[in-house]
């Protein structure tokens, strides 16, 4: 049996940068179900927010996060992340990731809820493919060993320690048993649990599902933010179309080419995403329309094209010149609040079980995200990953929280195993943007029953239906218990936000 003293799962930036720092301590081995290229990280185009720009401070991003937590922010978490936010973009810029720059300065931008401009970007609107490549050349040259195609199928508990992996090729079928003294799960999100979403196909929460499985807590699942702004065209995938558009000025009009935003809330366009996904929806509701539109033609051309290259290219190709015509959008499932729950050494309730980025949940998020804080989450907390393994993190045990269940099946029907498709329509439809107890009840059940035709697992696609699955459960049932409105989780029947709901929801196995 191979035995290292690291495996990463997952090859984005949390999996990437945990690999750079660990090889000092230690053997390392990636595992990843796709190419090393294959990961959100590089379809981030809004950047990472920083306090390190004239007029900032760490004190101004750690309000600015708090108040986007919607009553849910760790405080301690948070000003973890807004004070070692500087020494994680100084990494970054020593391992050549190019930040774009206005006269020798790193350039920054404004996006929704920052006070200030904080938003680093490279490549105008390429910040995360400038990173990715960054990264995983840096790995290829430290001849960091990779396993690609390989799906981590389970995590290997002895003695209440994690201590291996189980394997599949997805090439040749072969199953492999992985030993390792440290576990890092940096495996991303689950966006393809819907039908809308900005996600790669490999977004199907196995890191959650399978840590899930192996005892660990699971906590904040009904928080799933969607992006506002994915750009809606007919036979065209789905494609971000970036915040920091409205941050430069992008403006949101409704079919009959009316401002919307500033009806449903001061800032307008600079509302937090929850507020203009939900007006959005409203207008699309008020008009028949499966869209609204996002307006950059009142700004300067030079402007739209140096700033967002990317989105400029793409939609020319789709025939949409942006700075003469209105870009069609729509909201999108885009980014998983909840995860594995974490402490601020990055430490599961799992010894040797460790999670960084969308996998993982801080609590520096809260309810509601605040814009491009999540790859400065990575940075931060993946850093504190390893600095915890070599023995320079602190102890520190879980705050203790009310645990539950997932629930039993009521029902004595067993399906087959449902097509990814049959569980995206039923978690869009009742576990989506605007939520209710009927809906929530209704997936619940259909969710539960298709678990128990889950138990024979062959090929990859077999697993990624069960841990979406898994995954689907997770967030459907800790959406129906949470009976309020908060944040990025909004109930139709509850929609008022309620004190005694200022909590979180772990959920476990009860192992």
């Amino acid at each position: 049996m191979a035995s290292y003293d690291y495996i990463i799962v997952g090859s984005g930036i949390a999996g990437l940068y945990s690999a750079l720092l660990a090889r000092k301590y230690g053997s390392v081995l990636i595992v990843t179900k796709g190419s090393i290229e294959e990961c959100n990280t590089r379809f981030a185009q809004g950047g990472i927010a920083a306090a390190v720009g004239a007029g900032d401070s760490p004190e101004l991003h750690f309000k600015d996060t708090m108040a986007a937590g919607a009553g849910l922010s760790d405080e301690t978490m948070v000003r973890i992340l807004a004070t070692e936010a500087a020494l994680r973009i100084k990494d970054l810029i020593e391992l050549g990731v190019p930040f774009d720059t206005i006269e020798g300065e790193v350039a920054l931008t404004l996006e929704a809820a920052h006070s200030v401009p904080r938003i680093l970007h490279a490549g105008g609107d390429a910040t995360g493919r400038y990173i990715e490549e960054t990264l995983s050349a840096r790995v290829r040259a430290a001849d960091i060993p990779v396993l690609e195609h390989c799906l981590a199928t389970k995590i290997i508990i002895e003695g209440g320690r994690a201590a291996g992996l189980e394997t599949l090729s997805a090439s040749t079928g072969q199953r492999e048993v992985l030993a390792c003294r440290h576990l890092v799960l940096a495996s991303g999100g689950a966006g393809q649990l819907f039908s809308l979403t900005t996600n790669p196909s490999v977004a199907t929460g196995d890191g959650v599902a399978l840590a899930y499985e192996a005892g660990a807590d699971i906590i904040d699942m009904e928080f799933f933010q969607f992006h506002p702004t994915a750009l809606k065209l007919p036979g065209v995938p789905v494609f971000l179309i970036s915040e920091s558009v409205r941050g430069e000025g992008g403006i949101l009009r409704n079919n009959d080419g009316k401002r919307f935003m500033t009806d449903y809330a001061p800032k307008g366009e600079l509302a937090p995403r929850d507020v203009v996904s939900r007006a959005i929806v409203s207008e699309m509701n008020k008009t028949g329309a499966d869209h609204v539109y996002l307006d950059v033609t009142h700004l300067p051309s030079t402007l739209v094209l140096a700033r967002f290259p990317q989105i400029y290219h793409y939609c020319l190709e789709q025939g949409l010149d942006i700075t003469r015509d209105l870009i069609p959008v729509a909201p999108a499932a885009h980014y998983m609040i909840g995860g594995v729950r974490v402490n601020a050494w990055g430490a599961s309730s799992v010894a040797g079980l460790y999670a960084a980025g969308e996998v993982s949940c801080t609590g520096v998020h809260g309810a509601n995200r605040l814009a491009s804080n999540s790859l400065l989450e990575v940075l931060v907390f993946s850093h504190r990953i390893i600095e915890n393994s070599v023995g320079r993190g602190e102890s520190m045990a879980m705050v203790p929280a009310q645990r539950r269940r997932l629930a039993e099946a009521k029902s004595g029907a067993v399906l087959s195993l449902p097509g990814k498709k049959d569980i995206q329509e039923i978690m869009w439809r009742s576990v989506g943007i605007v939520r209710d107890a009927a809906g929530l009840a209704d997936a619940a059940l259909k969710l539960a029953n298709w678990q128990t035709a889950a138990s024979v697992l062959q090929s990859r696609e077999d697993y990624e239906i069960s841990h979406l699955i898994t995954c689907g459960r997770l967030m459907t049932e800790a959406a129906l218990y949470r009976e309020e409105s908060r944040g990025a989780h909004f109930r139709a029947d509850f929609p008022w936000t309620s004190e005694k709901w200022r909590r979180h929801i772990v959920i476990n196995t009860g192992n």
